[in-house]
């Protein structure tokens, strides 16, 4: 498990510093806005669905390193995965943070996901790890209105 705590903490930085797909989507079909009103993180996911299919993920906005390398990580995973495959997704990474769930024995089926499982000793952070996946959520599901941890 520290093999796994260390890699958490790379991977959470890395992703911080450098975030993946940070940048807005031009006519995207789906945008929401996300805010988490304890830390302060505020985020807007931007996705492209067509065909059932994700077909670009990004987003734009602010949080803490948590927040920010989870939406970093969540629209490199998504990208491409069917609608099906993203639920399934969330559900799995949803259960990792809240320690519902042992990552490793899914690490196939989560890959880097895996890494946030450390969120679970931290239950403040819960929050902070899943705005931008219930973001997602709602633009997957066509919602528009805004998603609040609260």
């Amino acid at each position: 498990m520290d093999e796994l705590r260390e890699l958490y903490q790379q991977v959470i930085l890395d992703h911080n510093k450098n975030p993946r797909n940070f940048r807005k989507i031009e006519g995207a079909n789906r945008k929401v806005e996300g805010y988490n009103p304890l830390c302060g993180d505020h985020y807007f996911i931007y996705m492209q669905l067509e065909d059932d299919v994700i077909k670009d993920l990004s987003f734009e906005g602010e949080g803490c390193a948590i927040s920010k390398a989870s939406a970093s990580l969540m629209s490199s995973v998504l990208k491409g995965k069917t609608k099906a495959e993203a639920e399934m997704l969330f559900q799995r990474f949803h259960e990792v943070v809240t320690g519902r769930l042992d990552p490793t024995d899914h690490l196939e089926e989560l890959g880097k996901l895996a890494v946030f499982a450390g969120v679970s000793e931290f239950p403040v952070r819960v929050k902070c790890a899943t705005l931008a996946w219930h973001t997602m959520h709602a633009a997957l599901n066509g919602r528009c209105e805004t998603v609040s941890t609260e």
